[in-house]
């Protein structure tokens, strides 16, 4: 028996029998107050009478009756540029000692989001709850002696004037507390190499001297490295190099469309776990094993707003109409898409994080991730929201025995000057006739989606399917100098760079 794994789970199982379950809307007017309170005196506290807000009877509506929308372009153009000209106190006391460099699904470049010493603590403290709940699941002793693989950017981050800038999973890496050295895998040698291909290359090389028992990291990135050791060592599985891998945390997008190709890459079932680390902070985890959901983390740092997902309240850059409504915890209704707004204690004030969540459970404070407010594909009035996407994606993937980890479509005027949508489906797996998959991918959004039902009728004349190597969307990435780490492949293009997009395809047909 692993008795030091033993002990471990006994801890784990202890802290979560002390922790008292807390009530989440108490914990977010105190989130709220704490984080008014320490920046009042900034130059945004200032700006928006911080102190005026406390003063109040109701601070939270107050609150939102009083500070606006921001995006990144608004927050970094209004505030946060100020940082990098050696101002301080800004939207938060003192000067961030990171900046976190955002994936840039959506923007032309990396956006530079501030990461303070509260905010490295915060996720900490969100790690060691994903830990703990880890209680919940139904795991031997043993796993919790077995090595974790953390596969994020590299953790060489990069000194610019008095900060240093790296994504979030090098920046959370660089900081792991020194007890979980030795558990951390690839370790921090190969974790600071930073082109990603050769840190994955010296992972396949020293796979058989870990005893792995979790993964953790973005699925499609994640999947290039299991088959980069299974390939390395002449697998026919990942299980035949690491026998006791029984976890594998996901996070940062919906995991169901890589589910199948993930799994053919297994030699037994394993318990993914999702979770919900951004740029601007750690703000969900799964916590039982009996649902795909995640648990918002209501007392860490973070306080939620949420605005109903309706193309009213959406400008066409995704960023938020100044009418549109806020919706506090305690009025949300389940299986509703909102667009999630955060305040943190790295002065991020009502910021539109760009993602769109539902509750599968209101009691629970329990969330699926739904898709981007960029990624909603509504040119012709189809309203089509990512999670619409993917689950007709996955009734492909049934219908016809395929595995489609990866797509792309965006709305596009054919030679007859109508409007068409036009996807490229990443498929691992020969299709016969790309025609079948149109049509099947059309009635399943038209049964799912009676806007997109009523766009077929009248402005969008038809689906357009064409079948790719998924490794295609993972060369994109590298073409854009974006490639593992954080960086999530864009579902929903615009006509502007869909047109760069297939011309990459064809430069890649030709020169191959």
């Amino acid at each position: 028996m692993a008795i030091f794994g033993s002990i471990i789970k006994s801890i784990i199982d202890l802290k979560e029998t002390l922790t008292p379950e807390g009530e989440a809307v108490k914990d977010q007017e105190e989130v709220l107050v704490g984080l008014l309170k320490k920046a009042k005196d900034t130059a945004f506290g200032k700006k928006y009478n911080f102190q005026k807000i406390l003063d109040s009877e109701n601070v939270r509506k107050t609150f939102s009756d009083n500070v606006p929308y921001f995006d990144y372009n608004k927050l970094d153009k209004e505030w946060w540029h100020k940082y990098h000209d050696g101002e301080e106190n800004v939207t938060w006391p003192g000067k961030p000692p990171y900046f976190a460099l955002s994936s840039g699904t959506t923007g032309k470049s990396s956006k530079r989001i501030p990461v303070t010493e509260e905010m490295v603590e915060a996720i900490r403290k969100a790690g060691i709850k994903q830990v703990s709940a880890l209680s919940n699941f139904d795991l031997p002793p043993d796993f919790f002696e077995k090595e974790i693989m953390m596969l994020g950017s590299s953790t060489d981050l990069q000194k610019a004037g008095d900060h240093e800038e790296g994504e979030i999973s090098g920046i959370s890496a660089s900081n792991i507390p020194f007890w979980f050295r030795g558990y951390y895998k690839p370790g921090e040698e190969i974790a600071k190499i930073d082109e990603w291909d050769d840190r994955v290359q010296k992972i396949a090389e020293n796979a058989e001297q870990w005893d792995i028992g979790a993964l953790s990291g973005i699925p499609s990135w994640m999947e290039l490295m299991l088959k980069k050791v299974i390939e390395h060592h002449n697998l026919k599985n990942i299980h035949e190099i690491w026998p006791n891998l029984q976890v594998y945390a996901s996070g940062g997008v919906a995991f169901e469309p890589y589910e199948k190709s993930f799994n053919a890459l297994l030699g037994k079932p394993i318990q993914v776990i999702d979770t919900y680390l951004a740029s601007e902070g750690f703000l969900a985890v799964q916590e039982r094993p009996d649902t795909n959901a995640m648990r918002l983390i209501t007392d860490n740092g973070i306080y939620f707003e949420f605005v109903p997902f309706k193309p009213d309240y959406i400008n066409q850059d995704g960023s938020l109409t100044e009418d549109a409504p806020v919706v506090a915890l305690e009025e949300v209704k389940e299986e509703t898409d909102y667009v999630l707004l955060i305040s943190t204690v790295s002065g991020a004030w009502r910021y539109l994080i760009g993602d769109t969540i539902k509750f599968t459970d209101v009691a629970k404070k329990e969330i699926r991730i739904t898709g981007r407010t960029k990624f909603f594909l509504n040119v012709v009035g189809s309203q089509l929201s990512v999670n619409k996407m993917n689950d007709a994606v996955q009734e492909l993937e049934n219908e016809f025995d395929i595995r489609i980890p990866e797509f792309v479509v965006a709305a596009k005027r054919g030679e007859d000057g109508e409007y068409y949508h036009n996807w490229y489906l990443g498929c691992e797996d020969k299709v016969e006739d790309d025609a079948k998959l149109a049509e099947a991918l059309d009635n399943a959004l038209k049964n799912a989606n009676k806007n997109y039902k009523v766009a077929r009728g009248k402005a969008l004349k038809g689906v357009k399917v064409t079948t790719i190597d998924p490794n295609m969307f993972h060369e994109w990435n590298a073409f854009n100098k974006k490639k593992g780490g954080q960086v999530k492949m864009e579902k929903v293009m615009n006509e502007e760079k869909f047109t760069k997009w297939e011309k990459f395809l064809n430069d890649q047909n030709t020169n191959s």
